[in-house]
């Protein structure tokens, strides 16, 4: 397979804030490896066979469903433990095993970041391709400044799916996604946006970023856990104005 580079991310510990219940959580990291780049076109089609037209640019218009198949190929093709286990739709994640996955929210809030409190880790025109470009598709990677992660495009270019559910309580299985887009206005392409989508839903500006590391703990790790995403499902009480009830 084209060579999916990694960094190596030290442990440490960052800080997610959630702006519907108003709070914020600090969690303490392991360390773990997180993919230079997003994953490409050319990485797309020679694991899944999916025609392509520009072989340097983000894999885009993917679904999660899709994105999480595709890390398990991935580990196949490479020899790995495949991380992702399926029933259906419903999709579980071996915490034990050492192939490639999504990151957690909070790895890849950390790895973007690199140490900085802002929300850029460089002046936007020079580390993210956003609608101030005036672009009208992704861009092919590493055209704009890495981080002291030594990662780039982590910022706009296109939005990268995350391991985590958005907000199981509002939106049932729907994901996250983060970064920004090139299409993007400023005030999205920022480290602490977070929004999401459907697992089938798959739209021209998000793709995915590779992370490993495996962990001992089952059903938890780096900021995530069954447990949690299960309490977050409760809404107790009348819903909040604006809200839909879950689909059941």
């Amino acid at each position: 397979m084209t060579d999916i580079e990694l960094a190596r991310i030290p442990a440490g510990v960052v800080t997610l804030r959630d702006a519907r219940r108003g709070e914020q959580r600090e969690v303490t990291l392991e360390p773990y490896e997180i993919g230079v780049y997003p994953v490409t076109e050319a990485q797309l089609t020679e694991v899944l066979g999916i025609p392509m037209r520009h072989p340097r640019r983000p894999a885009a218009d993917l679904s999660w469903l899709r994105a999480v198949h595709f890390c398990n190929a991935a580990s196949e093709w490479e020899g790995l433990d495949q991380v992702y286990l399926f029933d259906g739709e419903e999709v579980a994640w071996d915490t034990t095993a050492d192939g490639y996955r999504l990151p957690t929210e909070a790895e890849w809030e950390f790895a973007c970041r690199a140490g900085s409190t802002g929300p850029h880790y460089a002046p936007l025109a020079d580390a993210a391709w956003t609608s101030a470009d005036g672009v009208s598709s992704p861009q092919d990677v590493g055209g704009k400044l890495p981080n002291l992660h030594g990662l780039f495009d982590t910022l706009g270019n296109v939005w990268e799916w995350c391991w985590d559910l958005l907000d199981p309580a509002r939106y049932d299985d729907y994901r996250v996604f983060r970064g920004g887009g090139f299409a993007d206005d400023a005030w999205s392409v920022r480290a602490s946006v977070r929004r999401g989508g459907a697992p089938r839903m798959h739209h021209e500006d998000v793709g995915l970023r590779l992370a490993r590391g495996a962990f001992d703990t089952l059903e938890q790790a780096q900021g995530w856990s069954a447990r949690a995403d299960r309490e977050r499902a409760v809404q107790d009480g009348p819903l909040p104005s604006g809200w839909t009830p879950r689909r059941r």
